[in-house]
């Protein structure tokens, strides 16, 4: 298997979260309310799934074993514009937690930016993911051996058997430094 391929299966439940958030934007427009819980549900999958566990593994591994390679002019151009786009998911996240936290302390007007930054994920994520699919992913493993490959989904293997502890640790020690 190649390392790409554990990628791309997790972009296939990324699809599936997207298509429930753009059904989400609309149902928000139309009873103009939210469904705080769903809300937390997407934010929570948009930062540990998709960024922490696949952007992770994209930034951390794949990208930083291209960034030792001598790739073509096209493939480091990919590479920044991934990468600009992990950050914009990011900056995303953080309007779409601030936007939610105003709406449940009263500020109704705040509904419209929950809409405009779930719009916004919704058109980026296909794009990025095609973009990495279509254009990226499979070009680039031209650039390693197999020996180099196998290494990198062992990485991949052992990035996703060690996230789960990281994430509850960083969760708990936060509870501790809030709830003294």
């Amino acid at each position: 298997m190649l390392p790409i391929a554990l990628l791309m299966i997790e972009h296939r439940l990324m699809d599936r979260m997207i298509a429930l958030l753009k059904k989400e934007a609309h149902r928000m427009e139309r009873d103009e309310d939210i469904h705080a819980e769903f809300l937390d549900t997407a934010i929570d999958f948009i930062n540990t799934y998709i960024d922490r566990c696949h952007h992770g593994k994209e930034e951390d591994i794949l990208l930083k074993e291209l960034d030792r390679k001598m790739v073509a002019d096209e493939h480091r151009r990919i590479m920044k514009e991934i990468l600009d786009e992990h950050q914009q998911s990011r900056n995303a996240v953080t309007e779409l937690e601030e936007a939610k936290a105003k709406y449940l302390n009263g500020d109704r007007g705040s509904l419209s930016g929950i809409i405009r930054t779930i719009r916004f994920l919704v058109e980026l994520y296909p794009r990025h993911i095609e973009k990495e699919d279509g254009h990226f992913f499979l070009p680039c493993m031209e650039y390693f051996n197999q020996e180099e490959k196998d290494a990198m989904l062992a990485q991949e293997y052992e990035f996703d058997r060690k996230l789960i502890h990281q994430t509850y640790i960083e969760k708990v020690t936060a509870a501790e430094v809030r709830y003294k």
